[in-house]
C-alpha cells in the first residue's frame, strides 16, 4: 500500500479541482424525487412546479354572515325609500355557505331588518359580489401554487390541501454516512481509561449534514486496519450518495484513509493550505464522494462547512446563500502564517458604539470555542494577522439580535462567572455573557480600549496590601468607573487527595522538585504566585514548570487531576470541583470594574440585580466551596 502525502494546496485550486470532479463523475445532475402525503411534506423541496386540482373556493361562498340577494333587487333602495324583500327572494347564510344560483351578493345580517312576516326591509342598495368569495378567488384551478426548488412551509401545505392536491413529488436529500476511525475510540457513556476517546465526532458532523439537507448518519467506529477501512468505505460508497471519514486523514503511522482511497478509488486533493483543516482529502470512490476529514472536531467541522455544505446545495439545486457577515473591531492582535487561509472562531459584543470581535479560543480540539462562538474571522493566506482595533469582516454563526444582547466580559476568570451566566440568562434570556479570560491586568486594559462592558480583577499592590485600586488609580484615571465587589475567595495549592507530595509552601515544592503549573503573566494568581515566592525566598528558577501556563482555575485543576503535573496555584472551588485536595495560601478581593457609561445598561442592572438580591444565586456560589460573600454587591470604589 502506498503512502500519499499531504500537500498545501491553495484553498481555491483545491474547491475548483473538487467541483471539477464532482461534476465530471455526475454528483450534480438532478436529485431523485419520490411522490409523498403532502402531509409528510414540511421542510422538503418541490421537484416539479406544483398546480392546483381545483379552484379555492369551488363554489361562489358568502364572506359574511346575512342574507343572500340579487343586487339588482335593491337598486332603489335608500332610507327614504326601503325596499322590501319578501322570502322567496332572499335566503339566510352564514359565512362559507354556498350562495343560491340566483344570488351574487351579501347583505350583512346588522343591516338587515326583519318583518314580522318573515319579509326583510333594507335601506341600502348592495353591488354585484358584495362581501361574496366568488369561485377561484384565492386560487384558480390549474394555477401555480409552489414552484419547483421550494422549501414547504405549513401555510403552503394547507395551500396545496385547499385546492384538492394530497400528494406531491419532493427532492431526495442525498444521503451520507460518517465513519469515524480509531482503535481508541469508546462510545458516549463507556468510562474512558487512559489513551481512549469518547466518540462524538460523529454525532457532530452528522448533525450538520442534516441540517444542512442530507439525511445523514453515522456508523460504528473503525480500527486502525486499512482492510478494515477499505471494506467500510466501500460498502458506505454503494449505498450512500457521498461519504464522510473522520480521523486518519493526516500522515501518521495509523493514518490509513488517504492510502486506502488511493487504491480503491481516486484522491482528487490530499492538504489544502487552510488552517485548521489542512489534511482534509477530497476523493472519488465509484463515482460516490468521499471526504475525509482531520480528527480534531473543530478542524472536522470548520472543513466540512468549506467543502460539503455548497455541494449538497448544489445535488439539491438549491442556490447556496452568502453567509451573513458583520463588520466589527478585533479587541487584540491574531498572527497568522503566510500562505495559509486561517478561520478564527470569535466571539462578539456591542460595547458603546463598537461591535467588538474576540477570539473564542484556540485549537483545533477545542470544542467550546465552536460552542462559545458567535461567527468565524477569516485570515486570507496573503496575511500575516490582524491588529488590534483593526476592522475585520466576521461570519455570523447566531443571529444579530443575539450578539447585541450579549454582555462582554474580560479579564481573570473565576467559576462565579459561569454561574453568572446561567442564571443571568435564566433569568433574562435575551442576555448572555461573552467572557475571555486573559487574566486581571488584560481586563484593565480592556476596559481602557472600550473593549468590555466588565472586568473581573484580583491584582494585590505589594507597597499598599490593597487589592485593584492601584493599578485602577495608575492605569485607568481617566475612566469613570465603579469597583464593585463579588466576592472574596481561598488561593492556595491544588494538589492529589493525600497530598502526596507534601506540599504546603513553594519550598516543598523546589526541595521535591514537585513539578507546577503557573497561570499566564498578568494575570492576578500569577502575581500573587510571584509575590508568595518572593515572600518565601524562591527563585523561580528553582520550580519545575514555572514557564508552564495555563488561563483557568479549571484548567489548572485539570491539570493536577490528569497527573501531568504535581500542583498549581488556584482557587479553592476549582479543587473541590475535581475532588482534589487544597491548601490554603491567601484570601482575596475578587472585584468587577464597571465604566460609569454602562451602568445604567440593561444588562449591568438585571447582573447587578442578580449578584445584590439573589439569595439563591448567593447559596449556590457559596456550595462551591472557598467563597465569602461580605462585601458581595458593594461599591469599594469609584471615580
Amino acid at each position: 500500500m502506498r503512502n500519499i502525502y499531504v500537500t498545501n494546496t491553495p484553498l481555491q485550486q483545491a474547491k475548483e479541482e473538487w467541483r471539477k470532479a464532482l461534476a465530471d463523475c455526475g454528483f450534480f445532475n438532478s436529485a431523485p424525487s419520490e411522490l409523498i402525503k403532502v402531509d409528510d411534506s414540511l421542510g422538503r423541496l418541490t421537484a416539479e412546479p406544483v398546480v392546483a386540482d381545483n379552484s379555492s373556493p369551488s363554489y361562489n361562498a358568502a364572506a359574511m354572515d346575512g342574507i343572500a340577494v340579487h343586487f339588482g333587487d335593491l337598486s332603489g333602495a335608500s332610507e327614504a325609500s326601503p325596499v322590501i324583500l319578501s322570502e322567496d327572494q332572499y335566503q339566510t347564510v352564514n359565512t362559507g355557505n354556498a350562495l343560491p344560483d340566483q344570488a351574487d351578493a351579501v347583505v350583512m345580517i346588522e343591516d338587515v331588518h326583519t318583518l314580522e312576516n318573515g319579509s326583510v326591509e333594507l335601506i341600502a342598495p348592495v353591488t354585484p359580489w358584495q362581501h361574496v368569495r366568488t369561485i377561484g378567488e384565492d386560487i384558480v384551478a390549474t394555477e401555480l401554487i409552489l414552484p419547483e426548488n421550494h422549501r414547504i412551509r405549513p401555510i403552503d401545505q394547507g395551500a396545496l390541501l385547499a385546492t384538492g392536491v394530497t400528494e406531491i413529488k419532493v427532492k431526495c436529500a442525498p444521503k451520507a454516512l460518517v465513519i469515524p476511525t480509531g482503535t481508541e475510540l469508546i462510545q458516549p457513556g463507556e468510562t474512558a481509561k487512559p489513551g481512549q476517546i469518547i466518540e462524538f465526532n460523529t454525532r457532530i458532523l452528522a448533525g450538520y449534514l442534516n441540517d444542512w439537507g442530507a439525511v445523514a448518519q453515522g456508523s460504528s467506529p473503525i480500527a486502525d486496519n486499512p482492510a478494515l477501512l477499505q471494506e467500510a468505505i466501500q460498502a458506505a460508497a454503494q449505498t450512500n450518495d457521498l461519504v464522510v471519514i473522520n480521523a486518519g486523514a493526516s500522515a501518521g503511522t495509523k493514518d490509513f484513509t488517504a492510502s486506502v482511497l488511493a487504491d480503491i478509488g481516486k484522491v482528487i486533493v490530499h492538504g489544502v493550505a487552510i488552517k485548521p483543516g489542512k489534511p482534509v482529502i477530497l476523493a472519488l470512490v465509484d463515482n460516490t464522494p468521499v471526504i475525509g476529514l482531520p480528527g480534531y472536531p473543530i478542524s472536522a467541522v470548520l472543513t466540512m462547512r468549506i467543502f460539503v455544505k455548497e455541494m449538497i446545495n448544489e445535488f439539491l439545486g438549491v442556490e447556496t446563500v452568502p453567509a451573513e457577515t458583520i463588520e466589527a473591531t478585533m479587541s487584540r492582535p491574531i498572527h497568522s502564517s503566510m500562505g495559509v487561509d486561517q478561520f478564527v472562531r470569535v466571539t462578539l459584543g456591542h460595547v458603546g458604539k463598537n461591535l467588538m470581535c474576540t477570539p473564542s479560543g484556540k485549537g483545533a480540539g477545542a470544542v467550546m470555542s465552536m460552542v462559545r462562538a458567535d461567527g468565524i474571522l477569516t485570515i486570507p493566506s496573503g496575511s500575516e494577522g490582524v491588529g488590534a482595533g483593526e476592522k475585520v469582516s466576521v461570519e455570523l454563526l447566531r443571529g444579530v439580535n443575539e450578539i447585541e444582547s450579549t454582555l462582554v466580559m474580560i479579564g481573570s476568570h473565576d467559576n462565579i462567572i459561569d454561574l453568572l451566566a446561567n442564571q443571568l440568562h435564566k433569568n433574562r434570556p435575551s442576555i448572555r455573557i461573552s467572557s475571555a479570560h486573559v487574566g486581571s491586568m488584560g481586563g484593565i486594559m480592556a476596559i481602557l480600549r472600550g473593549e468590555a462592558h466588565l472586568a473581573g480583577s484580583h491584582l494585590l499592590d505589594e507597597e499598599t496590601g490593597e487589592y485593584n485600586i492601584p493599578f485602577i488609580k495608575r492605569l485607568l484615571k481617566n475612566v469613570s468607573l465603579k469597583l464593585i465587589n463579588l466576592c472574596y475567595r481561598e488561593q492556595g495549592f491544588i494538589v492529589l487527595p493525600g497530598n502526596p507530595k507534601n506540599i504546603s509552601t513553594f519550598k516543598d515544592i523546589a526541595k521535591s522538585g514537585a513539578s507546577f503549573i503557573n497561570r499566564q503573566g498578568g494575570a492576578g494568581t500569577r502575581l500573587l504566585t510571584d509575590k508568595v515566592l518572593r515572600d518565601e525566598g524562591v527563585d523561580p528558577e528553582e520550580i519545575t514548570g514555572y514557564g508552564h501556563e495555563e488561563y483557568t482555575h479549571m484548567a489548572i485543576a485539570a491539570a493536577v487531576s490528569s497527573g501531568s503535573v504535581d500542583t498549581g496555584m488556584g482557587i479553592r472551588a476549582a479543587a473541590l470541583a475535581l475532588d482534589l485536595e487544597f491548601i490554603p495560601v491567601a484570601e482575596e478581593r475578587y472585584d468587577l470594574i464597571i465604566p460609569e457609561e454602562f451602568y445604567s445598561d440593561e444588562k449591568i442592572v438585571n447582573l447587578l440585580k442578580l449578584i445584590t438580591t439573589d439569595e439563591h444565586f448567593h447559596k449556590t456560589i457559596v456550595e462551591l466551596g472557598g467563597y465569602d460573600l461580605r462585601d458581595c454587591g458593594k461599591v469599594i470604589y469609584e471615580q
